[in-house]
């Protein structure tokens, strides 16, 4: 079994891949995005609909770029508690 370290480095370890919240509601609003899009599809053109999901991938990078932040923010916070907890002395 590989250690956490060579998982990390080797890439086998990607946190937005392994992202799926467990919010109950998860699954029914995704549904709702994905019917609200089909019914887009129709509703417009090729090429609307083509401008349309290019404003959604844009929104998906920004959301990405935000999540990379915050995982990166977070485990800085995490690595801080632990330098904290295993530097006081322990009296």
């Amino acid at each position: 079994m590989r250690s956490f370290l060579e998982s990390l480095y080797y890439d086998y370890i990607i946190p937005e891949q392994q992202l799926i919240p467990k919010d109950p509601q998860y699954r029914q609003l995704s549904r709702e995005l994905s019917e609200a899009t089909m019914a887009w599809k129709e509703k417009l053109s090729s090429e609307e609909f083509g401008e349309l999901e290019a404003l959604i991938d844009l929104q998906q990078q920004i959301q990405g770029m935000e999540m990379a932040a915050a995982f990166a923010r977070g485990f800085r916070l995490g690595a801080g508690l632990m330098i904290e907890v295993f530097s006081r002395d322990r009296a």
